[in-house]
């Protein structure tokens, strides 16, 4: 049953309480203000992790290399040159057209002529119009002249394409230009990253050594003044924490300039890229063997291509002298302030601008330049002479490249070899220091014999990060050189 609440009772229970409300409203502020500071937390935070992404991702090597393919400014211009010569090739093939040409003047002066031939001088020289009088009039007209005229070059003995060809082989050397920049790009590139990561194995390396410097520094200081071990001691280590601390300095300043390299070869330039390791640690690369140059070469293509321009040039300027045959038409209206009727002058515009004779032309013409063959002749054996230049230049690049494989291969059989003996000469370095240890704190050798295996174990651990890295950098410098960056890349995946 519900239990009824007498009216006095229930009027005292509703009667609101003063005290309660303003003690309800202190707390109610406080947990508003304490809301609102951990709002304000969550977004300073969100807004400091949003301002610094490349900090929190790594890239690939395969992430860099396309975001370099599509960023970097030279690469870029390269693109643009081939759409340009594209562009060329279509120029070359509008010759195919004829020639329409369309004009209309309307003009003030005088008809004074007399009988006579003159020669145009370059079109300097104004034509003649009007009647043979025996005085000069003075009295100007107005005048109009509308004509069309049409020249199509059905017969140019191949001298049109020629030139079409020409402008192909252009755009061919163009885009070869395009492929052999980026495939040189795109090595640079790989390079950088090896780079960027000896750097940044050789910054850990160095942090460890002064870590571990350190930590002998203490125990020599405690030995110190413990009067266990002579004060000389105490300098030695300080000597040797300074210097790794500067050895830590010059590794992280390495390490800032080649992320500095590696970001500019990207397109972007910014401070703090971050790479990913991948496998380039894990594993050694494996040999190449038999790896030889042929004509997928991106080089030996771009110097082929030079040849062909030649060779089509020469063609190309050859044709020029040959004479071409056209098909001609135009149609012609003239209209002057003199009558064709009488010879009256009409000063008034609407009489000049009005068209008096209509005039039409069709025929076939022909225009050799029979001179210019010397000239032509000495032009075809320049680019001739240019096409065994560009011959002699591919052959040099050929054994260049192939001088670059031999090498490329000893490199990789030796750095290989170097990666796989590394890690030994470290395991006894790491021996050596842990027996010196040992004998210093057993009092059974002094701290320069101790500083030594010190050396001798950062120079370890530096030459296996440097040996694994040289391995990858020569397999890279054998694929450029055989000109296919799969070779390094497949063993990257």
């Amino acid at each position: 049953m519900n239990k009824i609440i007498p009216m006095k009772r229930q009027t005292i229970l509703n009667k609101p309480n003063s005290t309660s409300i303003r003690s309800n409203s202190s707390e109610t502020g406080k947990t508003g203000l304490i809301q609102w500071v951990i709002i304000l937390l969550i977004a300073i935070v969100v807004t400091a992790l949003s301002s610094q992404p490349s900090l929190a991702q790594q890239q690939d090597l395969f992430q860099i290399l396309e975001q370099s393919k599509h960023n970097y400014p030279l690469i870029k211009a390269k693109q643009a040159e081939v759409h340009s010569a594209e562009r060329k090739v279509q120029s070359a093939k509008s010759e195919y057209l004829p020639n329409l040409t369309v004009q209309d003047q309307y003009t003030y002066g005088t008809s004074n002529s007399v009988t006579g031939a003159y020669f145009p001088n370059e079109g300097t020289a104004l034509s003649p119009s009007g009647g043979i009088r025996p005085d000069n009039i003075y009295q100007a007209t107005f005048g109009s002249f509308t004509s069309a005229l049409m020249e199509w070059k059905v017969i140019n003995f191949g001298k049109v394409a020629a030139n079409v060809q020409t402008a192909r082989n252009e755009r061919n050397k163009t885009q070869a230009d395009y492929e052999n920049e980026l495939f040189q790009h795109q090595v640079r590139v790989a390079d950088a990253y090896l780079l960027t990561l000896i750097s940044q194995k050789l910054v850990d390396i160095q942090r460890n050594n002064v870590e571990r410097t350190r930590t002998v520094k203490g125990v020599v200081e405690a030995g110190v003044v413990s009067g266990m071990r002579p004060g000389v001691d105490s300098s030695l280590a300080n000597a040797e924490y300074t210097k790794a601390q500067l050895l830590l300095l010059e590794s992280e300043r390495n390490e800032k300039a080649q992320r500095l390299r590696l970001s500019e070869l990207t397109g972007i330039l910014q401070d703090s890229i971050q790479v990913d390791s991948m496998a380039f640690y894990t594993q050694l690369p494996a040999q190449l063997l038999s790896v030889q140059a042929n004509e997928n070469n991106p080089v030996l293509r771009l110097y082929n291509s030079q040849i062909r321009v030649s060779e089509a040039r020469s063609v190309a300027i050859r044709r020029s002298f040959l004479p071409s045959v056209s098909l001609i038409a135009a149609g012609w209206a003239r209209g002057s302030g003199i009558s064709n009727q009488d010879d009256s002058y009409h000063t008034d515009m609407a009489s000049g601008f009005k068209y008096q004779v209509y005039n039409y032309m069709f025929g076939i013409s022909t225009r050799w330049n029979l001179t210019s063959f010397f000239r032509i002749h000495n032009d075809f054996r320049s680019e001739q002479f240019q096409a065994q230049r560009y011959k002699e230049l591919y052959n040099q690049q050929s054994l260049a490249i192939s001088r670059q494989l031999k090498e490329a291969q000893m490199q990789v059989q030796l750095s290989l070899e170097q990666a796989r003996l590394a890690p030994v000469q470290l395991e006894a370095a790491r021996a050596a220091y842990n027996q010196s240890r040992s004998r210093y704190q057993s009092g059974l050798a002094d701290l320069p014999t101790f500083i030594q295996s010190f050396f001798a174990l950062n120079r370890a651990e530096v030459d296996r990060i440097v040996a694994n890295s040289s391995a990858w950098r020569s397999v890279l410098l054998q694929a450029a050189a055989a000109g296919d960056l799969s070779l390094f890349l497949n063993q990257v995946k």
